[in-house]
């Protein structure tokens, strides 16, 4: 066995252990946290302006501070970006992520001394609890790949700003660093496709047991590994036991890769964004990601259907429901406080507390007051992609608004890798599944307002196309799956299958 695997190995049962005890008490910490971020943070400019000297509880904080989205939260981020200490968190940030915002454009998220750890150690945590439980500890061994941005850092106000997979990229540890594919340079390059060749010449003849990234880059590595190598994953890289991914959900494109790869292989669901480490998978046997409720995060969980109200309800942790939909709200050691990261979640777990991603606040569609959210549409896809043995690609959905009864509907922009023997068929059954999951839309077919939905297939490679037109492929830009507005819609129209 190799040094790296067979020490790996205790250390992985230590804090495993740690993680369980932890999850025992959530609540407890969740209310430590509150009190650690009221103490830091009374003394910033956000602190005296909000009068967090005078909140001694979750219910005084709830009327002290409100819910912020980026817009709302930017003149703070001004004054840091022009050299003011003691803005949102004591001093100034140690790094800026540089992430695009789907409304916000460009926005640049702090990362204190105190939040790096949340980044860094989460994903560690999440690795060696699968070490620990499933006693796989020889991926270790081998080469690992984390498809990333790039890792060069400009400076803001002197403060190392990037993209936080680059800014992560810099605190691998040095036992690892041996392990790490792609090189640095590789790493550095901005142009996509280019960088993906690169990848593929630097990795094809290794020894990869790891490979990590969103599940859309993810395929487009495994694409060129194929065209390439002219064999399934698996049999280019025998030993390749452990794919982790994130970023959007796995499901829509966990069939393919894995028929990319050419055999079933573990996998590890994160969490992360630019705003903190929220949740990771601890368990291969159960569902949903455990919370990170010890990590210098307190959540907040509004009600999703009153998330755009003037005064929506928020609860704490120990309020939660299983099965609600909730907007998730963070308080952080980054000095992010009452701030809306736009996802939204359910528990499917509350003994430890587990959670799902179910979809974006602002990607939905309620056109007609259907309020059809993200986990619904990729459900209904999911079954009757099962049903009727299609392979989908990729895909997204928009309103089309047309005058006079029944003429309106939602219109399916969907790129098929294994195309539906009856198109018509297809778009009846996924219009079932999605009747059966939204009562609002359901209403609305029945009563004659909307008409079922329609179907544009696009062409191989035409999100990718697409993409790459706006400027937006690699990264970590994801295709929105709902739009309540036609402006995504419109601009795939050049991508449909002629």
């Amino acid at each position: 066995m190799n040094l790296k695997s067979l020490l790996a190995r205790p250390f992985a049962n230590y804090i495993y252990k740690q993680i369980l005890k932890s999850a025992q008490t959530a609540v407890e910490d969740q209310d430590a946290i509150l009190k650690y971020l009221l103490k830091m943070g009374k003394s910033t400019e956000f602190g005296k302006a909000q009068h967090l000297e005078s909140v001694n509880s979750y219910e005084e904080f709830r009327q002290a501070v409100p819910i912020r989205d980026y817009e709302q939260m930017k003149p703070y981020i001004e004054q840091i970006k022009a050299g003011k200490h003691n803005v949102l968190w004591k001093g100034k940030p140690i790094y800026l992520a540089k992430t695009s915002g789907t409304t916000s454009g460009v926005k640049y998220i702090p990362i204190t001394k105190e939040s790096i750890p949340n980044h860094i150690n989460t994903a560690r945590n999440a690795l060696l609890c699968y070490m620990a439980e499933t006693g796989n500890t020889a991926f270790a061994n081998g080469k690992m790949i984390f498809l990333s941005g790039s890792p060069e850092l400009e400076r803001v106000a002197g403060i190392p700003t990037g993209r936080l997979s680059g800014i992560v990229n810099h605190h691998i540890p040095s036992y690892l660093r041996s392990n790490q594919l792609p090189s640095y340079e590789t790493n550095c390059m901005e142009d996509w496709e280019t960088k993906l060749d690169r990848i593929v010449a630097e990795t094809l003849h290794q020894n990869m047991t790891l490979i990590s990234g969103i599940p859309p880059w993810m395929q487009m590595y495994f694409d060129r590994l194929i065209e390439k190598g002219d064999k399934k994953i698996s049999e280019l890289f025998p030993n390749f036991s452990l794919m982790v991914q994130g970023g959007v959900n796995f499901e829509p494109y966990k069939a393919k890769l894995f028929e990319s790869i050419g055999k079933k292989i573990d996998s590890i669901e994160l969490f992360p964004a630019s705003e903190g480490f929220f949740a990771f998978q601890d368990s291969q046997h159960s569902e949903g990601l455990l919370l990170n409720t010890n990590s210098g995060i307190f959540f907040e969980f509004v009600p999703a259907d009153q998330i755009f109200n003037e005064n929506p309800g928020r609860l704490s942790l120990k309020d939660v429901k299983l099965g609600e939909n909730y907007a998730l709200i963070i308080n952080s050691n980054a000095g992010l406080w009452g701030y809306n990261i736009g996802d939204t979640v359910k528990f499917v777990s509350l003994n430890p507390y587990r959670i799902v991603v179910s979809g974006r606040t602002k990607h939905f569609i309620s056109a007609f007051g259907e309020h059809v959210i993200g986990e619904e549409v990729e459900s209904a896809l999911l079954k009757a992609a099962k049903e009727l043995a299609v392979s989908v690609t990729e895909f997204t959905v928009a309103p089309m608004i047309q005058q006079g009864e029944g003429k309106s509907y939602h219109e399916w922009f969907i790129e098929f890798e294994k195309v539906p023997a009856s198109m018509a068929e297809f778009a009846e059954k996924l219009d079932q599944e999605l009747r059966l999951k939204n009562v609002y839309y359901d209403d609305l077919i029945t009563g004659n307002i909307l008409k079922k939905l329609k179907i544009s297939p696009l062409r191989k490679n035409g999100f990718i196309d697409y993409m790459k037109s706006i400027g937006k492929l690699g990264g970590q830009n994801k295709v929105p799956r709902l739009s309540n507005d036609r402006n995504i819609a419109n601009e795939l129209l050049p991508f449909l299958e002629r």
